[in-house]
């Protein structure tokens, strides 16, 4: 099987690629941390029996794409799978924020993932079952003051996976949205998880297992996978409680972690 992994450098992007090589995968990976993606390579290299390649790229880049796309064409690689992983986020409340990186967040989790996938669904190998993994976030299923563009960029994913699915179906190709609670990805977002306490340990998710359970369901066809009994739960709330509480809520937890968060940086 040849898997096409986005973000691979990162923290879910790394643990995927281990569970792929674990499984006997081939990969191509890409990353716009250059070391860090050709450190992965390495290692991957020495612990599997696995072909791995990897380029740098900036997803948010068309021409830096489309130059990753002509190494892809030039060896004819075709795929049976994709994992957009590549995403961000930014701490601190919408004012306060940067303004082009609250924009950053939109291009690499929604426009850069829409570019990618729509051209390794083209170079899928023909005839044969595709799947395709978008990572979206817990935080998709309510409304985040403090964290608006961030929820709002993966209510996108979540929605836009949901409808693909169905689109590609008779395709062969199935779609699995991963919406995770908290994981521990870098430096940051462990901070930010310490600064949320109680909560922000309880849905956190362990990565290992995470990618194990997410490639798993994804192979079996499932739709969406949100890991952890708690956050489940959590999840089918935000159904059924009144948004505008859920929103009052939520900002009352987050503008006391995030207040922790930044005096901390």
């Amino acid at each position: 099987m040849n898997v096409m992994i986005t973000g691979a450098a990162g923290g879910l992007g790394r643990a995927l690629a281990n569970e792929c090589g674990r499984r006997g995968y081939n990969m191509f990976l890409t990353d716009i941390n250059e070391e860090g993606l050709l450190c992965i390579k390495r290692g991957l290299e020495r612990q599997y029996d696995v072909v791995v390649a990897a380029a740098a790229c900036d997803l948010t880049n068309p021409e830096s794409v489309d130059k990753m796309l002509d190494v892809i064409d030039k060896y004819g690689i075709r795929f049976d799978m994709l994992l957009n992983i590549a995403g961000l986020d930014f701490e601190g409340g919408f004012i306060e924020r940067d303004r082009e990186k609250l924009v950053k967040i939109v291009s690499l989790n929604n426009a850069a993932t829409l570019r990618i996938t729509h051209a390794i669904l083209k170079r899928r190998r023909p005839g044969k079952p595709f799947t395709i993994v978008f990572v979206s976030s817990l935080a998709s299923m309510f409304p985040m003051p403090l964290k608006a563009t961030y929820a709002a960029s993966k209510r996108f994913l979540l929605d836009f996976a949901v409808s693909l699915r169905q689109e590609l179906k008779r395709e062969n190709v199935n779609i699995l949205t991963l919406c995770p609670g908290g994981m521990v990805t870098t430096r940051e977002t462990l901070c930010s998880i310490k600064a949320q306490g109680f909560w922000g340990n309880v849905t956190t998710n362990p990565l290992e297992s995470v990618a194990r359970n997410t490639i798993d369901r994804a192979l079996s066809g499932k739709c969406i996978y949100v890991p952890g009994i708690l956050n489940r739960v959590l999840s089918f709330l935000g159904k059924i409680i009144p948004r505008s509480w859920i929103a009052a809520v939520i900002y009352w937890r987050w503008n006391n972690a995030q207040s922790k968060w930044l005096n901390n940086h």
